[in-house]
């Protein structure tokens, strides 16, 4: 026969099993400043470049005490913009973020995300996520169409490769 104490116990393990799946989802935010200098001559996301797995929240938080930011996915949907994410992957837009405050947005879709800051883009404001590995299906890899991109846009992306081998990119390391 149990014992109050042996119910109690296997109780509270059952309890804590069926809360780990929660706890894992919830483990998986990852944070991106939006940064800037206090003039305002240098401003930046940190990390630039992130890799992540599916299911990954993000949250943009604007660090930057002069400044607002947005974060904002190449998407013709959102002011037709040439597409930078893949295929079946929802846009977003973060909207102007003033200082302290913070925008949330959960990827799924495998494969390389860029986006961009829209009052900063011509000055190298971007970044990139790449969401699961190449060996992941339906995975799509970064965008070749340049389309309306600045060229100080296009060489602020850190490479695929970069990425997946750092997991991480910070702005001093582009």
């Amino acid at each position: 026969m149990l014992t109050r104490r042996q119910i109690l116990a296997a109780g509270g393990g059952s309890l804590a099993t069926l809360a780990a799946p929660s706890l894992l989802r919830a483990q998986q935010v990852e944070v991106i400043e939006m940064r800037g200098t206090p003039r305002g001559e240098r401003i930046w996301f940190n990390p630039i470049g992130l890799a992540i797995v599916p299911g990954t929240t993000l949250r943009f938080v604007n660090r930057d005490p002069v400044n607002s930011h947005t974060a904002t996915a190449y998407h013709p949907e959102i002011f037709d913009r040439t597409t930078r994410i893949p295929d079946g992957a929802a846009p977003w837009d973060s909207g102007f973020l003033l200082p302290d405050e913070s925008f949330e947005v959960t990827l799924e879709v495998p494969g390389v995300h860029d986006y961009y800051c829209l009052p900063h883009e011509m000055a190298g404001m971007v970044g990139r996520i790449v969401v699961g590995r190449p060996s992941n299906a339906g995975w799509q890899g970064a965008a070749q169409d340049t389309g309306n991109l600045p060229e100080t846009a296009l060489q602020a992306f850190p490479t695929v490769g970069a990425i997946l081998d750092k997991g991480r990119i910070d702005p001093e390391e582009t």
